[in-house]
């Protein structure tokens, strides 16, 4: 499976696509809420959205957590839909085959499978993973891997998108792969506006790594002040011995600490910084691609273009193509 990033245009055109959220039991209340946060919520202020309906596995009330039950349309079949998003999956059920052969179905079709954390459970058994890169919460990458050796477990991402594929880590990582999959359809400005209604950051840095437990950093304040400048001079050369003074810590103390707060390196993730901006350039503006160099910090046109096509598979043309906004 090719990086969380990587562009792969379903471009909605002011269309709406037709997504069933597959809900088993017992209920994943955080996902499932994420779910429908994401892809039901009715949000007025945009031209258009998804037709999303929620669809039990069985035929009763699901019960969570605390006494609480859902009741959602029972599934009937998957031929009325485009894509389809498993919030969850109970580890080790086995899914009915009549289900398996449905999503089989949408994928050859053209439709999209998407999962939230444990989900890759259920989209492993339809045999469409095999060979790719998957992930989920570090807790069942073992479970994941004795139950389906074929796959290769990525931990250093939040989700992977590949084409028609998608599949999130642990449960918060269900806001940053909706996000994305918002992104690809409608746009960075309309994903940006569902990020501010869920007071969530549109894209977040870094892999499931950060999340393991460690000691919490003593110099949050400093180091967060350190990107805050960083993102602000983009455009100019920076060195992470700059970054290290600002914090008034050692280049290799301040090295180690960003490692353990932002699961990468401090050159990494200015780097990701600046091709996340050049991304928002090619989707809002028709800035040619040597000063759109010069704006994001990259020594020229060649080095933009190769970053660029490294991090996301396609060229900065390419993407503008598909992407920016009509």
């Amino acid at each position: 499976m090719s990086d969380a990033s990587t562009a792969q245009s379903h471009s909605l055109n002011g269309a709406s696509r037709r997504v069933a959220i597959l809900v088993p039991g017992p209920v994943s209340l955080f996902e499932l809420g994420c779910a429908v946060e994401l892809f039901v919520l009715p949000r007025p202020e945009l031209k258009a959205w998804y037709h999303t309906q929620v669809l039990a596995l069985e035929d009763r009330s699901l019960e969570g957590l605390a006494g609480l039950r859902v009741q959602a349309p029972r599934f009937e079949g998957l031929g009325d839909f485009d894509d389809v998003l498993i919030p969850y999956w109970p580890i080790d059920q086995r899914a009915d085959p009549e289900l398996i052969a449905e999503l089989q179905g949408i994928y050859k079709r053209g439709g999209r499978l998407w999962s939230f954390c444990s989900g890759v459970f259920l989209l492993a058994q339809t045999g469409l993973l095999d060979g790719r890169a998957v992930t989920t919460h570090w807790r069942y990458r073992a479970l994941l891997l004795e139950a389906f050796p074929q796959l290769r477990y990525r931990d250093d991402c939040l989700y992977l998108y590949d084409e028609q594929i998608a599949c999130s880590a642990g449960s918060a990582a269900a806001l940053d792969l909706g996000l994305e999959i918002i992104r690809r359809d409608y746009g960075h400005e309309v994903a940006g506006t569902v990020a501010r209604r869920l007071v969530s950051s549109p894209i977040r840095q870094g892999g499931q790594a950060q999340f393991v437990s460690r000691p919490v950093s003593r110099h949050p304040d400093l180091l967060a002040a350190s990107l805050d400048w960083a993102i602000e001079h983009l455009a100019e050369p920076i060195a992470v011995d700059q970054l290290a003074e600002r914090c008034n810590m050692s280049r290799r103390s301040y090295d180690r600490k960003f490692r353990q707060a932002m699961g990468q390196s401090p050159k990494s993730w200015i780097l990701g910084q600046r091709l996340q901006q050049v991304k928002d350039l090619l989707e809002s503006s028709a800035i040619a691609i040597e000063p759109l160099a010069q704006a994001t910090g990259f020594a020229n046109g060649s080095s933009l273009r190769h970053h660029f096509r490294g991090q996301f598979g396609l060229s900065p043309s390419e993407y503008r193509r598909q992407f920016q906004a009509k």
